[in-house]
């Protein structure tokens, strides 16, 4: 499911939830704790990963990116914005790297949810963004590498039950 709003023809959000088997904790903690290990869970869509700065679980932290998109090798440096271990929530600021050719601005929050009745979880991730150019399309591929990711990182979680 992809929700998109539209603010005006530059500036956007779009949106997607995806379900999960794993607690939303383990995949909060792999997210903000671990992500040199989500190359290992998910190596089609994310190459490789290096913490630049910061230390895990901490605002501030800046990380580079090695992903694929759409059959395409690329690169990403975010810096972690905001962090709600309670809420199992991230906001992330893209500061470098392929996106900064077509986006001014571009914000990613990504939530783990309990559900509400039996086990796992629900996954939303917002991209909020600001492109350079009305030309420029909505980052959907950016939507399609974190689902793909957070079902190889799901399959990495349940198998650790």
């Amino acid at each position: 499911m992809v929700r998109a709003t539209m603010q005006s023809s530059m500036v956007g959000e779009i949106e997607t939830t995806i379900e999960i088997k794993a607690p939303a904790q383990k995949y909060y903690h792999m997210l903000t704790g671990k992500p040199k290990d989500l190359p290992k869970a998910s190596p089609e869509n994310l190459q490789r990963c290096d913490v630049l700065e910061g230390e895990p679980g901490n605002v501030g932290r800046i990380i580079f990116w090695n992903y694929v998109t759409d059959g395409q090798p690329k690169v990403m440096e975010e810096r972690i914005e905001a962090l709600e271990p309670k809420k199992n929530l991230m906001v992330s600021r893209v500061i470098g790297g392929d996106l900064m050719k077509e986006f001014k601005n571009f914000f990613l929050t990504i939530q783990a949810t309990p559900k509400q009745r039996g086990p796992g979880s629900f996954v939303k991730c917002q991209l909020k963004y600001e492109k350079i150019d009305k030309k420029v399309a909505d980052p959907e591929d950016i939507l399609v590498l974190f689902v793909n990711a957070s079902r190889d990182m799901d399959e990495m979680l349940s198998s650790e039950f």
